[in-house]
């Protein structure tokens, strides 16, 4: 009797805890922090972030293109997202971050940025009357601004994965 006692227990407990579930906010994006500017990634193209490992430097490449990395015997090409925004350059140490932004496009890439700003949720921003400037980058999304008035730009990864200056590094 007491097996039937517990699976009763357990199946309100999982009835409350789907409840729960659908009544909080779901956080499917990603901040971060690149220089001066505030980026939002969607969660499913993020791919993994890590403290950046040392970096091999590639001769004969634009100085946004930090080198290579050894990512568990994957090679990744690094650009400092900043530098190649037109921004400072970012030192890889500290709370900077590593964020394989190709693995789901089958592209061994990743962009180094500042700082991970934690996961959010769309409903944390309201639509940014700015238009955004898509002549000069065409990977910025919607612009928004957050509950402290903070400008956030949503980062279109297919987008910067197909630019072509983002493709060629070499300074030939």
């Amino acid at each position: 009797m007491s097996r039937r006692t517990s699976l009763r227990e357990f199946q309100e407990s999982l009835a409350r805890r789907l409840a729960e579930s659908e009544n909080t906010t779901r956080k499917d994006l990603l901040g971060l922090q690149s220089g001066a500017d505030n980026w939002l990634i969607a969660l499913n193209e993020a791919g993994e972030i890590l403290p950046p490992p040392p970096l091999s430097p590639v001769p004969l490449c634009h100085p946004w293109m930090r080198g290579l990395a050894n990512v568990r015997g994957t090679l990744y090409s690094v650009v400092d997202f900043s530098l190649f925004n037109g921004g400072e350059a970012i030192l890889p140490a500290g709370n900077a971050r590593l964020v394989l932004v190709g693995a789901r496009h089958n592209l061994n890439c990743a962009i180094l940025v500042s700082r991970a700003a934690g996961l959010r949720a769309q409903e944390d921003f309201e639509a940014d009357p700015a238009p955004p400037d898509e002549a000069a980058r065409p990977w910025s999304g919607e612009r928004l601004r957050d509950t402290q008035g903070r400008a956030w730009t949503r980062l279109q990864i297919p987008a910067l994965l197909a630019n072509p200056r983002f493709l060629e590094a070499s300074l030939a």
